[in-house]
């Protein structure tokens, strides 16, 4: 039986892989919403994942709303329209806030479209690799619809303000190479070379010892929105944690003998 998100473990690296293809792998259900979760949880408890994949099954990345759902007002948009409020925040809100607090380093490899939903699910991540068969849109404003999912704090970051309005309120698709040339994506591969590009980037961050990997991506995320007293002081109290872990140590110990 298929399971909304397969998670495959090999060494240090984990691949998730959304697995809806019939539904253009839809994010909004609670099947799906859950098993994010739920992965987040058992990457943050297990020490020795040190990074991971996310792409999704198919010729998609994400559709992001289940639009089929939507017109036949099923699901999530089939509540009452003053319960709606409530079923974003404990429905599909629940994904930025559980990637908010992964500890592990994620790279979107972006397989094909990333649209509405999809776009802002690839921003959640800390690296985005394009295949040159991806293309990106913040579409929700062309079925009347605002960004329920964050995508409005994610973008401008990722993009600048004046990019991210154009997509927001034209809905307005874009290529894989455009979204290099607006800094949306850190490279385009051949679809083809997608995963495997994006396993050896993750071999590269895994090679580094776990723990400082999970303080470094705090400190980052920190950055975004604190102050730059705020952002020593974690770095001042977190660097003696990060001395006395035994791989820093044995790092140290072989960079001596060399």
């Amino acid at each position: 039986m298929s399971t909304p998100l397969d998670v495959a473990t090999a060494g240090h690296i984990q691949i998730w892989t959304i697995n809806q293809p019939e539904v253009g792998n839809a994010i909004t259900g609670l099947d799906v919403i859950e098993a994010i979760e739920n992965a987040v949880d058992e990457a943050n408890a297990d020490t020795a994942i040190r990074a991971i994949i996310l792409t999704g099954a198919g010729k998609i990345f994400s559709a992001g709303g289940n639009v089929k759902e939507m017109a036949d007002g099923r699901g999530m948009f089939g509540v009452d329209e003053r319960a709606k409020r409530r079923a974003y925040v404990t429905g599909i809100q629940r994904i930025p806030r559980a990637l908010q607090r992964l500890e592990v380093p994620i790279i979107a490899a972006v397989n094909g479209a990333a649209i509405g939903a999809g776009l802002d699910l690839a921003m959640m991540c800390d690296i985005r690799i394009a295949s040159d068969r991806a293309s990106f849109a913040e579409s929700f404003v062309s079925i009347g619809l605002i960004p329920g999912d964050g995508g409005t704090w994610f973008l401008p970051r990722a993009i600048g303000w004046e990019r991210a309005a154009e997509m927001t309120f034209t809905g307005d698709r874009i290529d894989a190479a455009t979204a290099l040339d607006w800094g949306l994506v850190s490279r385009v591969v051949p679809h083809e070379n997608l995963i495997a590009e994006s396993d050896q980037l993750a071999e590269r961050i895994a090679k580094n010892p776990g723990e400082a990997l999970r303080m470094a991506k705090r400190l980052l995320q920190e950055s975004q929105a604190g102050s730059l007293e705020s952002v020593l002081g974690m770095a001042a109290a977190m660097q003696p944690l990060a001395h006395l872990d035994p791989e820093h140590e044995a790092r140290i110990a072989k960079w001596r003998t060399e």
